[in-house]
C-alpha cells in the first residue's frame, strides 16, 4: 500500500536577479523593477527591461494596492498546498501598472468580484522566507 507523504510548500530560490526582491519580502516590502528610460514598471524581476531592453533598472517599493482583474478557484493542489484547497488564485492589476498573480486570502470564492480593491499581505514560509498574497482592501 502506497503512503501519501505530505510535501512541504515550496520556498523561493533567489537568483542574482531576484535576491533584492526576496530580501525585501522578508521585511514585508514588495519591490518592483522600474525602467527610468521607459518610465514603466515590470514584474517578475528580470535582468533587462521588457520595455526598452535597458539593463539600468531600479528597485522601487510598491504600495501593494490594486484591483482584481481575474480569478480562478484552485481545487487540485500543487505540492505543499494540500491543506488550503480550495483557494482563490487572483490576477491583480497594481496601481503601478503591472499585473501580479497570487493567492487571495480571507475571501471565499462567492465573495470574489471583478474590480474589487485588494492590498498585499504576507505568508510566512520556512527558513524566514515570505511570499506575497492579496486580501480585500477597505
Amino acid at each position: 500500500m502506497a503512503t501519501t507523504e505530505k510535501k512541504p510548500r515550496p520556498v523561493p530560490t533567489p537568483t542574482r536577479t531576484t535576491t533584492p526582491f526576496w530580501e525585501a519580502a522578508k521585511e514585508g516590502r514588495f519591490l518592483l523593477q522600474y525602467d527610468p528610460a521607459a518610465g514603466k514598471y515590470q514584474f517578475w524581476p528580470r535582468p533587462v527591461s521588457v520595455h526598452s531592453g535597458s539593463r539600468k533598472l531600479e528597485w522601487r517599493e510598491s504600495r501593494g494596492r490594486g484591483k482584481l482583474a481575474a480569478s480562478t478557484i484552485v481545487r487540485v493542489p500543487h505540492r505543499g498546498f494540500d491543506d488550503i484547497v480550495p483557494f482563490v488564485l487572483a490576477s491583480v492589476d497594481l496601481e503601478e501598472g503591472v499585473r501580479v498573480v497570487s493567492r487571495l486570502i480571507g475571501v471565499t470564492p462567492d465573495q470574489v468580484k471583478p474590480g474589487m480593491k485588494l492590498k498585499i499581505c504576507w505568508e510566512d514560509l520556512p527558513n524566514g522566507a515570505r511570499f506575497y498574497a492579496f486580501e480585500r482592501d477597505a
